[in-house]
């Protein structure tokens, strides 16, 4: 598969007038990386006020809802949006703006809001017809352009849409397992996202940023690091017996490192951009190395998979807003006091919240609002920064 990294460039174009053209959607980053980035700073402690039994408010909010929104609401918004734009660069094809986008923006609002205030089918029914509807343009762009290898994009989106179907089904009690075993599959299914995604988009940067620095890419390696990983998550997900699943598991925390090892990664140690990307790739390795122990039942799931949500997930999406936001608005690739404060936060949190999930009593507690803090500080300085950026039109004058 070739995934081409987004080039922080446009087409010149003749602007479009009119208020539904306002700069907010005249590309997919802009409004989802926003909404994703807002949702990040109410969702967290919204979820910790009901932990700690602070509310009692007729909302729908427990950890199976804490866990979904992580995935189907925070992350799912910003691959959307990336996806959205590195297509529009691979294909040369318009995808989603303007109208089109501010709707698709729109439904996904309303998934969130019946995530909260809904009765579980409703919900249902308004958050599992994101994805297919976000997903089908992109379909059809990477197919009206022939570009067949992306189209491993649509069936990873294919299949975690599927994953959050079940999710529902298993909340509505229609079926006999936890609701959680899905969105586990589905934290698992957005690490190989990350793993293709990444494997094309960090060394290329690695290489273009770093004077001597040639990062190993290496097509057969890629290959086998990818396939154990997706046999170790296939292996969680559907209940191999333990020691097979903690060998596979240790298997992919072994391909991942050496993966990443190869992508020369102390070189990056004074660029922000660069390092943020490879110290949250660095996670998918510990993730998994802590999925194996805790298929032995040495420590908790919820360490491993805490790990992969915010180590991985949320490190490389802090670092890929950020990068993506700067390069397409017109903006030097250059990070700034508020870019490094947003990742040394992000690394604050995941330090925190693993050691809240090995831990207990009040230190677990005040580990959890710490985690929460850093979380929140490090969205919400990506707000006051890049809400002008992404709500004014491109400082070069092209279109995106």
């Amino acid at each position: 598969m070739t995934l081409r990294t987004i080039d922080e460039s446009a087409a010149n174009e003749i602007r479009p007038s009119g208020l539904k053209n306002h700069p907010l959607f005249q590309l997919g980053f802009r409004p989802f990386y926003l909404l994703a980035a807002a949702f990040a700073v109410v969702s967290v402690p919204l979820w910790l006020i009901k932990y700690f039994g602070w509310i009692n408010r007729p909302m729908q909010v427990d950890l199976s809802w804490h866990v979904h929104e992580m995935v189907f609401g925070f992350a799912i918004a910003v691959i959307v949006g990336f996806l959205y734009t590195a297509a529009r660069n691979w294909t040369g094809l318009w995808t989603p703006r303007h109208g089109a986008l501010a709707a698709i923006a729109a439904l996904w609002i309303a998934g969130r809001a019946g995530m909260l205030f809904l009765d579980p089918l409703w919900a249902a029914l308004l958050d599992a017809s994101f994805l297919p509807v976000a997903s089908w343009p992109l379909y059809t762009v990477i197919k009206r352009a022939g570009n067949k290898r992306n189209m491993l994009l649509i069936a990873l989106l294919s299949i975690l849409s599927a994953a959050n179907i079940v999710f529902h089904i298993a909340r509505m009690d229609l079926i006999a397992i936890s609701p959680l075993q899905p969105l586990y599959a589905a934290i698992l299914l957005v690490v190989v996202i990350e793993s293709v995604i990444g494997g094309r988009v960090i060394p290329n940067f690695t290489s273009n940023a770093v004077t001597g620095a040639k990062p190993v890419v290496d097509e057969r390696r890629d290959h086998i690091s990818l396939a154990v990983t997706v046999i170790a998550a296939l292996a969680w997900s559907f209940g191999f017996p333990p020691p097979l699943t903690a060998s596979l598991a240790a298997a992919a925390a072994v391909a991942q490192a050496t993966r990443l090892i190869g992508w020369k990664p102390l070189c990056t140690m004074r660029n922000p951009l660069l390092w943020i990307l490879h110290i949250s790739y660095a996670w998918i390795p510990v993730g998994f190395l802590l999925l194996s122990l805790a298929a032995l039942g040495v420590v908790s799931p919820s360490a491993a998979f805490h790990v992969l949500a915010i180590g991985s997930m949320a490190g490389l999406i802090i670092g890929m807003i950020t990068r993506t936001s700067l390069g397409h608005t017109g903006r030097i690739l250059k990070a700034g006091k508020a870019e490094v404060a947003m990742y040394f936060l992000m690394q604050a949190g995941i330090i925190s919240r693993f050691a809240a999930a090995i831990t207990s009593g009040s230190a677990r507690d005040t580990l959890l609002v710490a985690a929460a803090i850093a979380w929140v500080g490090a969205f919400l300085i990506f707000l006051v920064v890049y809400t002008p950026y992404l709500t004014s039109a491109r400082i070069d004058g092209r279109e995106g």
